[in-house]
């Protein structure tokens, strides 16, 4: 805030046609540095002043002062909440293509990577801004109509995921509705995945 109060200032002094030496004098006490200033080109230039100066500083100034706002009105708001996969994981079925396949709690496909141990997840960094693990923060659970064996593991950035019959499970960012399944058989982020298919 005090950068945005001192740069309104300096700006304001700048775009002022009628400042004059002793008022100058007054803002700087006498010192040599008025003597220097006094037999400038600054001072000149600053005595023209600057044509629509005003209205920019005026401009700029408010602007940095609402940017300054926001600053200040978000840094005191909570963190954000986790993602959508985060939480209590609650996994469900459903059939497309006339495969039944394994689904989010949002209807969102969820899929399996090859390259995956049933221990360890391979897909960080980029390749999970593509594919987003879904992570629990307490035990996963299902509906009924979901067999198979649900477990977790420990991904080395401390989230825990879900895993389904071993494989570590992820949602693909192209598939944005209930239904789709645009990330099976894809070979992207270092290997192929697959949707996770419901064991019978």
């Amino acid at each position: 805030m005090i950068e945005v109060a001192a740069f309104a200032a300096l700006a304001a002094f700048a775009a002022t046609p009628t400042a004059t030496a002793p008022q100058v004098r007054q803002a700087t006490g006498g010192s040599r540095l008025l003597t220097w200033f006094r037999g400038s080109r600054l001072l000149t230039w600053l005595q023209a002043g600057l044509p629509g100066a005003g209205r920019a500083v005026a401009g700029v100034s408010i602007a940095a002062l609402v940017v300054l706002g926001i600053a200040v009105a978000q840094s005191g708001r909570p963190a954000p909440p986790p993602p959508a996969s985060g939480g209590r994981a609650i996994l469900k079925t459903a059939t497309i293509g006339g495969v039944t396949v394994l689904t989010n709690a949002q209807g969102l496909t969820l899929y399996w990577f090859a390259p995956d141990t049933p221990t360890r997840s391979a897909c960080y960094g980029t390749c999970a801004g593509y594919w987003p693990p879904v992570t629990v923060t307490g035990t996963p659970s299902a509906d009924p109509g979901v067999t198979g064996k649900l477990g977790t593991i420990k991904r080395s950035d401390g989230n825990t995921q879900v895993t389904y019959n071993g494989h570590p499970l992820y949602t693909y960012v192209g598939d944005t509705a209930p239904g789709q399944a645009f990330g099976n058989n894809l070979n992207l982020n270092g290997g192929p995945w697959h949707e996770m298919t419901v064991s019978g």
